[in-house]
Parts: C-alpha cells; structure tokens; sequence
C-alpha cells in the first residue's frame, strides 16, 4: 500500500483523499484518459498500478480487493475483462502522465494521465550479452600472457644464478621417478 503522505491531503481527510482518488481511478479506468492537476496525477499513479496489478491475477480475492476500493462493479468488470488482458505482458508502468501547461485560472500545473495500452515489444534475451563477455576474455588472455612472459623471461636473464641453485636443491632427490621402477619388482616376487 502506498505510504500516506505527511501534511496537507488533497481533499481535507484522508477519508476525502482516499475517495477522491479512487473516483480520479474510477474515471481513468472508464475513460483511457484524464486530465488532472499535476499533485493528483502523482498521487493517483500508485493507487492504479496496484488495481491493475490486482485485476492482472484475476481471482476472485483480487476482484473483491478492487471492488473495496472502487465501488462501481461495472468499471471493475471493464477492468478485469478489457484493461487487465492489455496489460498482461507488461511488467510495469501501466499509467503515462504528459505535463500539459498552467490552468488559466488558479495557474496549477495539469497534466493528462492515461494508460499505457501499446504492447510491449518483447526484451532481447540474455544469451547475446553472455556470448560477448566469453569472446571478450578470450580475446583478452592471449594479450595478457605475451605481456606476462617478457618480463618473466627479463627476470630469469637477469638472476639466473640464484634461481638454478634453489632449483637444484629442489630437484636433487628424484624420489618420485624411482617408486614406479621399485613397484614392478614387488609385483614379480609375488
């Protein structure tokens, strides 16, 4: 549920606010389209998203939801049955609101909200993106090994020495390779 706003409500109460509201969503789910001041459009969006999101699930709780909002069963039912099968695909952003200039008589700033009915064209899947990361470090580990050998090969030219002997002493007892030539011995014993 939207938070309640703090201060000043559109119509006096919040008991006011809330009817007032639901009559401005009442109207856009009739209509298509409404012209309102800019505060109401705002305040108005949140409450519509929700509808439609409720009248989308289309089950009987969701119906009974909307209905305690907006009263009239006949703007539910255009609802559930005209707006709400428009708007499956959609994941979001069912209400466009289109600044339209200065009111000429108090100057409050209108705006016109209707529902987003195009349909939504389809997103391009993940796959492409994934392809191009895996061409992206192949492309990049080749470079990355050339620029890593030189400096190791200037390292070894350079400190050849210290770098033999503690080989050396690594490698002065090749245990490893006489294990193999001892076990095909036991093996004839037996």
């Amino acid at each position: 549920m939207p938070k309640p706003t703090k201060g000043p409500r559109l119509g006096g109460g919040p008991a006011h606010e809330r009817l007032l509201l639901a009559n401005l969503a009442a109207a856009l789910f009739t209509h298509k389209s409404i012209k309102t001041t800019e505060t109401k459009a705002k305040r108005m969006r949140p409450l519509t998203e929700r509808l439609i999101t409720f009248a989308k699930r289309g089950d009987l709780h969701a119906r009974r939801r909307v209905l305690a909002v907006i009263g009239d069963k006949a703007v539910v039912h255009e609802l559930f049955t005209e707006i709400a099968p428009l708007m499956a695909e959609r994941e979001g952003g069912y209400t466009r609101i289109t600044k339209l200039g200065f009111r000429k008589g108090d100057n409050a700033p209108m705006v016109q909200i209707e529902l987003v009915l195009e349909p939504v064209a389809p997103k391009k899947k993940a796959a492409p993106k994934s392809s191009a990361k895996a061409e992206a470090p192949a492309a990049a580990a080749p470079a990355e090994d050339e620029v890593v050998e030189t400096p190791a090969e200037d390292a070894a030219e350079t400190e050849e020495a210290p770098v033999e002997e503690t080989e050396t002493v690594e490698t002065s007892e090749p245990i490893a390779e006489e294990e193999p030539a001892e076990a095909p011995a036991e093996d004839d014993k037996k």
